[in-house]
C-alpha cells in the first residue's frame, strides 16, 4: 500500500459512518462503471498477486472442498 493510499485511508476512517458509507458507494460505483477488458485486467492483477503472495507462503492455502463447503454454509 502506498503512504498516499495509507493516507487516503486514514482520512477516510475519519469520517462519519454516513459519510464512509456515502464514499463507500461512490467508489463501488466507479468500479462498476469500469468496462470488461479494464474489469478482467484488475482481476488477473490481483490473482497474480494472490498467486506470488501464496507461492512465498505470505498466505495460507485451503482445499476447494473446504472453501465450497463454507461458502454453502453462509448462505444457507
Amino acid at each position: 500500500m502506498t503512504s498516499s493510499l495509507k493516507d487516503c485511508k486514514a482520512r477516510a476512517l475519519k469520517l462519519s459512518p454516513k459519510e464512509r458509507a456515502a464514499l463507500a458507494e461512490q467508489l463501488i460505483t466507479s468500479l462498476d462503471a469500469l468496462d470488461n477488458d479494464e474489469t478482467e485486467c484488475l482481476w488477473l492483477e490481483e490473482a497474480d498477486k494472490r498467486y506470488k503472495q501464496y507461492k512465498q507462503q505470505g498466505i495460507p492455502a485451503r482445499s476447494a472442498k473446504d472453501v465450497l463447503r463454507d461458502a454453502r454454509l453462509a448462505i444457507r
